[in-house]
């Protein structure tokens, strides 16, 4: 269960205006605002995308981050605001910015009684910038790239969910790719397959190609993702690198002892806030309070101390810090 966490207000970032778009970045957004009628379901955000990140794009169901993805892709048209992708104006530029840009939004219709090579050189031939004389090579390189050209022959109804959605990526990867947008890209996927994107992202992030990836999965975003933008209820409330957003949460310790009362009662003195009792620990939020000083408050006190633990925030952390509310929440 996620425990209530602080947020420093001095170091929070801001919600979604951003700086002026100034064509550095691979994507990049200044008002970027989409009504239904009278329903706002993307309200004025900035995003700023860095080239050569891993971006990602989180927010529970219903917060805004298709609708976005969209607007991005040309799929829909802004309501209000101005994108930049790849640093060409949208959609003044998208004639040439879209054929740089590998898009998965809920994925390329294939065929079931069609092999994986044939069902890209099916998608490959309906593309109006694809090269003919190239497609095989291009064809076995992007099956390569997502580890199937050993299963290239085999029919598409055969292929498990993982292998189904890196063919899916290959289909965003048979021309060369500076920016891969990828919405839900492990949504029903089960743990091997999961694992196997996230590999796959990895790779692509480190040869040097920008990915945008739309998730509502903290835990598989955390573990791949350089920067982070997180959405709620249609509104980009805190964006920059992981790092960096995870840092402005403060941290919770946990003392391991078997005088619980005790320990609390110190927590309290040295600081810390959100003090907590339960069988065989105490815990609170550290604050300003150096750990080595808390643990030297402890032992000076005469509390048997048999584990401090400081707990680093997570994503879902930062998230409840921003919005106070759990990550299963829908906008």
């Amino acid at each position: 269960m996620t425990q209530s966490v602080h947020l420093r207000s001095d170091r929070r970032s801001g919600p979604g205006q951003g700086p002026a778009l100034t064509g550095d970045a691979a994507v990049a957004t200044e008002g970027l605002t989409k009504r239904f009628g009278h329903q706002t379901v993307v309200d004025a955000i900035g995003l700023q995308v860095p080239r050569g990140a891993v971006y990602g794009f989180l927010g529970p169901n219903g917060s805004g981050k298709t609708t976005t993805i969209r607007m991005l892709l040309g799929l829909v048209t802004p309501t209000a605001g101005n994108i930049e992708i790849l640093g060409l104006p949208m959609p003044q530029g998208a004639g040439r910015a879209l054929p740089r840009v590998g898009s998965l939004v809920e994925g390329p219709a294939f065929h079931p009684y069609l092999s994986g090579r044939a069902n890209l050189r099916r998608l490959d031939a309906a593309d109006r910038y694809a090269d003919p004389a190239t497609a095989d090579r291009r064809i076995d390189a992007a099956l390569d790239r997502v580890g199937l050209l050993a299963a290239a022959r085999k029919r598409y109804r055969a292929y498990s969910l993982g292998m189904r959605q890196r063919l899916a990526i290959a289909a965003a990867l048979l021309a060369p790719r500076d920016l891969l947008v990828l919405d839900e890209p492990t949504n029903g996927l089960d743990p091997q397959g999961t694992r196997e994107v996230r590999s796959l992202i990895s790779t692509l992030a480190t040869d040097g190609t920008t990915v945008l990836v739309s998730s509502h999965l903290l835990s598989e975003v955390e573990q791949v993702c350089s920067h982070v933008g997180v959405m709620h209820v249609g509104r980009l409330v805190a964006q920059g690198r992981a790092a960096d957003l995870r840092g402005n949460v403060d941290p919770r310790v946990r003392v391991d002892t078997s005088r619980p009362e005790d320990a609390a009662r110190v927590l309290r003195g040295a600081g810390l806030a959100e003090v907590t009792i339960a069988a065989g620990q105490a815990g609170g939020m550290l604050g300003a309070a150096p750990a080595e000083d808390v643990v030297a408050a402890l032992v000076h006190a005469g509390v048997p101390v048999q584990g401090f633990i400081v707990e680093r925030p997570s994503l879902e952390d930062l998230f409840v810090s921003l919005t106070g509310e759990g990550f299963d929440v829908s906008g």
